[in-house]
């Protein structure tokens, strides 16, 4: 299912979501122009690679610093492809503007990095052995997406499926959206430690990570300042949580 539009309008412009969607392109397009050889260099040293801090001989074989925790940070912002890309740019477009309009763009900005260290800390622990580097920004992108799934659960999500070619529209709340994709990421992890030639290529441990985290994390990055914009004549969107004492944000 491909999230196309959800119902919440935002209130305040997302500075912070433009600013993370600006870096990421900046960071993708320099990956672009690097040889093949020199960006697999780079994923190595940018990236997450577990057995980096968990296997000192590899990591020395390999010229790679042990004490070097900048990958935590670092590997949110590289992309392996331009689906991996688009998906994880659009995906935070969607989810983001909305909890950012909640948080305030200064909270936002630290409440997205602490939920990507997070998911790269659990992928961390659940793939100790792994030699292959873990990049993009879906672990902190689900923080986001756990956020907006405590925030706004009856929001609507426009989705898209694909069937035979053809795309398929259908509207659901967010609570059964997110709830179904945290489902997924949680069943194909599982499968993924018993069976991880089937399940690789992606950090499903991240994803559930980083998510966990956003619902954990979410209430003590909330604002109670004054919105950007103030409707006195009109209702509430159906599923939102504004502050309390204020009735007719939008």
């Amino acid at each position: 299912m491909i999230p196309i539009q959800d119902s919440i309008p935002r209130r305040c412009p997302p500075l912070v979501t433009w600013g993370l969607i600006g870096l990421n392109t900046l960071v993708f397009l320099y990956e672009l122009s690097l040889p093949r050889e020199s960006l697999e260099h780079f994923f190595y040293l940018f990236g997450i690679v577990p057995a980096r801090y968990t296997h000192p001989d590899w990591a020395v074989w390999f010229g790679l610093a042990m004490d070097d925790y900048w990958p935590f940070l670092t590997s949110m912002f590289l992309h392996g492809s331009w689906v991996h890309f688009i998906g994880n740019m659009w995906t935070l477009w969607i989810f983001g503007d909305n909890v950012e309009d909640q948080m305030g763009p200064w909270r936002f900005l630290i409440f997205y990095l602490l939920c990507g260290l997070a998911a790269g800390v659990v992928h961390v622990l659940l793939n100790p052995h792994s030699t292959v580097p873990t990049i993009g920004a879906s672990g902190a992108i689900s923080g986001v997406m756990g956020a907006y799934y405590a925030l706004f659960p009856l929001a609507r999500i426009i989705v898209m499926i694909p069937i035979f070619f053809f795309p398929f529209f259908f509207e659901l709340p967010a609570i059964l959206y997110l709830g179904l994709w945290f489902l997924i990421q949680l069943t194909s992890g599982t499968l993924s430690l018993a069976l991880p030639a089937a399940h690789g290529g992606i950090a499903w441990w991240a994803h559930v990570g980083g998510f966990v985290a956003g619902v954990i994390l979410y209430r003590f990055f909330l604002s109670r300042g004054r919105p950007c914009r103030y409707y006195p004549d009109e209702s509430i969107p159906w599923g939102v949580n504004w502050p309390q004492g204020h009735q007719n944000y939008r």
